[in-house]
């Protein structure tokens, strides 16, 4: 079993921690948290030990898992890495593109590994129909939140839109070409909502829209591409997929028929997989021990995570 320790012991970081309590592929030494009141406070909850310094927490474990304010992500990382320690990070990787860069290049000189969360990647919705998304050429992505103070430290490309940045890029085998954006600030000193548009040299387009100041919440991410329509709903972690073929020479009663204006006729279809349950937190800590067991890439990398970053940050630019 890997030794693992948390820096961070907030919201996400509490959650990190059960589950690395419940996991067998790890063993939790503890964690370290910046606010002396609070980590006392969880250590009390939970019987977890806390250390007193980030440099204790590191030596004594194999494995970093950094869930701290994204401002400190840099050191943090830097500190395990020169320890000799593999990092698991949360998303953003890092509050700058080339703070990122750093990181990986670091990481690669000590021959380690590194995952970043972005744990949508592990939605069992996209799991379960990510083999069919082929060549989209259109997306749609909308991601939507009530209002939560927590995170507004950020713009909402770096709190919420960043997910659907990494799941698009996951699947669009193209460089990006364009990047506009609009955002606007209604309550935070950040844009709360925003709207992106990303052109990529292969000709496919993706239009995302995030906002952290809705009366709802909404995660769903719609792919249009040869043939096939793909819907994924994270939130309720459900997915849909229309496919066309060339329609019978004698349909059915119940087939459903299109004819286009040339007289071409197409037969619709639903594909839709089973969607498996999981705990997609758990699923990415747990597949990352097994990237570091069997020296394998992880399925989230420091390179996704980066690219992330750098379309984020170019839609940020564009707010200037």
């Amino acid at each position: 079993m890997l030794k693992a320790g948390v820096l961070g012991a907030g919201h996400l970081g509490k959650i990190h921690l059960r589950l690395l309590n419940q996991s067998e592929k790890y063993e939790l030494v503890g964690f370290y948290d910046a606010d002396e009141s609070n980590a006392k406070r969880v250590a009390d909850e939970f019987g977890y030990k806390y250390f007193n310094s980030i440099d204790a927490l590191i030596e004594a474990v194999d494995v970093v898992d950094i869930v701290t304010p994204t401002l400190s992500h840099y050191n943090c990382a830097i500190k395990a890495i020169n320890k000799g320690k593999h990092i698991f990070i949360e998303k953003p990787i890092t509050n700058t593109v080339e703070e990122a860069e750093d990181i990986r290049r670091l990481l690669a000189e000590h021959n380690l590994r590194g995952q970043v969360g972005h744990v949508e990647r592990f939605n069992p919705a996209f799991i379960a129909v990510k083999d069919k998304i082929e060549q989209p050429m259109f997306i749609e992505s909308h991601r939507l939140a009530e209002f939560n103070p927590r995170g507004t430290d950020v713009p909402v490309v770096l709190d919420l839109m960043i997910h659907d940045i990494d799941i698009i890029l996951s699947v669009v085998k193209s460089k990006v070409k364009n990047v506009y954006a609009s955002g606007v600030s209604v309550i935070s000193e950040t844009p709360d909502i925003a709207n992106a548009r990303i052109e990529f040299e292969n000709g496919c387009v993706a239009n995302l829209t995030a906002s952290r100041i809705s009366l709802k919440n909404m995660r769903k991410t719609r792919f249009f591409q040869k043939d096939a329509y793909i819907s994924v709903d994270f939130l309720t972690k459900k997915c849909e997929v229309v496919k066309m073929k060339d329609a019978p020479e004698n349909p059915g009663d119940f087939d459903m028929i299109l004819q286009n204006a040339e007289g071409l006729k197409k037969q619709i279809y639903f594909d839709n997989p089973e969607v498996e349950n999981n705990n997609a937190i758990l699923d990415e800590l747990e597949t990352f021990a097994d990237a570091i067991n069997t020296n394998t890439s992880p399925i989230v990398t420091l390179h996704d995570g980066t690219e992330a970053l750098r379309v984020a940050t170019m839609i940020i630019d564009q707010f200037k």
